[in-house]
């Protein structure tokens, strides 16, 4: 069996201790590589999160844009509208200005009609004929007689000129109602237009409302997801400092163990240097001595 011999109490000690730092350290290497295994699942969760919002996003903005075009179309559309509804109102005052001058332009005689005044010559004839009239009325009536008499030989003779005239007040007053029909199409063409644009804005709104509560929940995101890289990189850095004080450590060990073998072949009983393999099996049994707690590891 190889020899094993004793150590200075103070050689001992120094050894526990480094054994005891580098069993703690390789329990808070373990405990910390888990805790950066879950954080790098955590980020990556929240990395597929951000992913899935921008892509969400994407349609409400296609779709605000889509939106936007329609209303732009549709204010375009609102421009036009008015822009014939004031003309055909130009057109409405012109066929009633057009109407007013037609009328003014036609002599009494020429808009008296033969029917009106025949009726009324009858009238005046059964009311004579009827009625016993004091002296004065029986005059008057007779004079308006003989007035409505010379009124209808006047538009006897006028028949054709009170026709082309009513032809012509039919044609104007044709023309008002057809440019007033067309100022209230396109008012209501127009009315309906603003109402439509309204309802685009109402839906640009509604979905901008959407797309800012995405851009809010992928600034939530962002934030947590550097919060995450934030612990990985502590944790990355304490791993760091751990293992570079554990090869320190294993470093100072190597060397006691470097030393014991030194001390050995110096100090080794019997003629001339002892045997290498004696040697390395002294020495392994000294640090076997020191470390019969267990073998040390670093980190996994």
């Amino acid at each position: 069996m190889a020899p094993r011999p004793a150590l200075a109490d103070e050689d001992l000690d120094r050894e526990r201790e480094s054994q005891a730092r580098l069993r703690a350290i390789d329990a808070r290497l373990r405990a910390l590589d888990a805790k950066r295994h879950d954080l790098i699942a955590e980020m990556r969760r929240l990395s597929a999160e951000q992913k899935a919002l921008y892509d969400q996003r994407q349609a409400p903005q296609d779709e605000v844009q889509r939106l936007y075009d329609e209303h732009g179309t549709l204010g375009a559309r609102i421009g036009e509208l008015r822009a014939q509804r004031d003309a055909a109102r130009r057109e409405l005052e012109a066929a009633v200005i057009a109407l007013r001058e037609l009328k003014l332009s036609f002599a009494p005689g020429e808009r008296l009609r033969p029917e009106p005044i025949r009726r009324e010559i009858a009238e005046l004839e059964h009311r004579q004929q009827t009625r016993a009239l004091p002296l004065e009325e029986e005059n008057a009536l007779i004079a308006r007689l003989r007035q409505r008499h010379r009124d209808l030989q006047t538009a006897e003779a006028q028949t054709s000129v009170v026709a082309d005239h009513e032809l012509q007040r039919k044609a104007a007053e044709a023309r008002i109602a057809a440019a007033r029909a067309e100022v209230e199409r396109l008012g209501r063409e127009a009315v309906d237009a603003r109402s439509r644009r309204d309802a685009k804005m109402a839906e640009v709104r509604a979905k901008l409302v959407a797309a800012g509560s995405l851009v809010a929940d992928l600034r939530s995101k962002g934030r947590a997801r550097a919060g995450v890289m934030a612990e990985v990189d502590a944790v990355s850095r304490e791993i760091a400092e751990l293992d570079r004080e554990g090869r320190r450590i294993l470093g100072e060990v190597r060397a006691r163990r470097e030393e014991a073998r030194r001390t050995v072949r110096q100090y080794a009983p019997g003629r001339g240097r002892p045997p290498a393999a004696m040697v390395d099996a002294t020495a392994d049994a000294q640090l076997q001595e020191l470390l019969k707690r267990g073998k040390i590891t670093l980190g996994g």
